[in-house]
């Protein structure tokens, strides 16, 4: 077995793990906490799916791409729950040292390319990571609605702190922030987000 394909098969496999890193947003339905894995296989299709509503023109095998690998550093850095303040300070420099370890098991000029797109969809500029970042935002904003605002309702979370992460969505699509902020309105109005003061 050659070189280039021994590190492609080591890095597949070291991503298997991504299966096993558990998030606070569960499975519609009421189901079980979702994996990382699940979350960006569904971000990735949804990015297909609502492509129409990118705020500009998209590069939609790019987007898919980047949110299948946006949560792969979390293999070594762990989940860090988005209203979780504490974490998101050392988010970054956990994130860059799984980044360096896990992206170094592929060939260099493959560990290259999806460390450049990884740090492209964290720079938040291009029109594909805008659009995939509203993905990341608005996947478990409908899961977390279809179970009545559990995961906010369990973390005490207010309806200004879902804003605040929301609020970038508009960033990679406008139209999509409609439906977020109806979101959002009818849970306070259920009390399932804490009202702002």
């Amino acid at each position: 077995m050659d070189e280039r394909i021994r590190k492609q098969m080591g890095f597949s496999l070291e991503i298997d793990k991504e299966k096993n890193i558990f998030r606070q947003t569960h499975l519609s339905g009421h189901g079980r906490n979702e994996n990382d894995a699940e979350h960006a296989w569904h971000m990735a299709i949804m990015a297909y799916l609502f492509r129409e509503y990118a705020n500009e023109e998209v590069d939609i095998a790019r987007v898919m791409l980047m949110c299948l690998i946006h949560d792969i550093v979390e293999i070594d850095a762990g989940d860090t729950y988005a209203y979780d303040e504490e974490g998101v300070k050392t988010q970054k420099a956990r994130e860059d040292a799984a980044k360096e370890r896990i992206f170094s098991l592929l060939p260099e000029d493959q560990k290259t390319e999806l460390t450049a797109l990884f740090d492209e969809f964290e720079e938040y500029n291009s029109p594909e990571a805008k659009y995939a970042h509203a993905m990341d935002n608005f996947q478990p904003l409908i899961l977390n609605n279809s179970n009545g605002g559990g995961d906010w309702k369990e973390h005490g979370v207010s309806e200004e702190t879902v804003y605040g992460r929301q609020g970038k969505t508009a960033l990679g699509s406008k139209k999509l922030f409609e439906i977020t902020d109806m979101i959002i309105q009818n849970n306070v109005r259920m009390e399932n987000l804490k009202k702002s003061s």
